[in-house]
């Protein structure tokens, strides 16, 4: 009879210790090997992230980290979103390994190889753990959704603005200035 192991942290550290050029999560009880994301979705995760970061930081409102920061969540999976931001009472340092915790707030970027149901699965997975807020960036469709536990998903498109007033108050983004630039 086989035995099915149960995969923890400290498994998927030692595993990402001998394998460092691999980025992993760990999914119930599996881990999982991301693959590199397209130059876009990249491009669109690092723009959202700096005027994120450039909106937080001056007035200290909390921590702001891109695709390789891991949260170890409340049901043990320990899950990397694209950028993410967590409040300064929740966070006071920042951890030198994973934060034990769900962040307040997580963006993933769809990228070619994600599909809108995996990504949307993962957004609500953090939800169910206590992430305040999630969002879907679509580049392709120049499409942005914003999760809320319990609350219906607001769709924005060119044309509208991006806010998290529950979270980031005052901060504002044009929709159209999430995207690539085109020289």
């Amino acid at each position: 009879m086989a035995t099915l192991t149960t995969l923890t942290r400290k498994d998927l550290e030692k595993l990402q210790a001998k394998h460092p050029d691999y980025r992993m999560e760990l999914v119930d009880n599996s881990i999982i090997i991301m693959s590199p994301s397209g130059y876009q979705s990249d491009e669109v995760a690092l723009e959202v992230g700096a005027l994120l970061r450039n909106w937080v930081r001056p007035r200290k409102l909390g921590r702001v980290t891109g695709s390789s920061a891991g949260f170890e969540l409340p049901n043990s999976d320990v899950k990397a979103p694209d950028v993410s931001f967590v409040l300064a009472e929740r966070m006071k340092i920042s951890p030198l390994s994973f934060a034990e915790l769900a962040p307040d707030l997580m963006i993933e970027v769809k990228s070619l190889s994600d599909t809108l149901k995996s990504l949307r699965d993962k957004i609500q997975n953090f939800l169910s753990q206590g992430t305040k807020v999630g969002i879907l960036i679509n580049p392709e469709k120049h499409r942005v959704e914003i999760y809320r536990p319990g609350e219906e998903v607001v769709i924005l498109e060119d044309g509208d603005v991006l806010s998290v007033p529950d979270l980031l108050p005052g901060w504002e983004v044009a929709v159209t200035d999430l995207w690539s630039p085109e020289f």
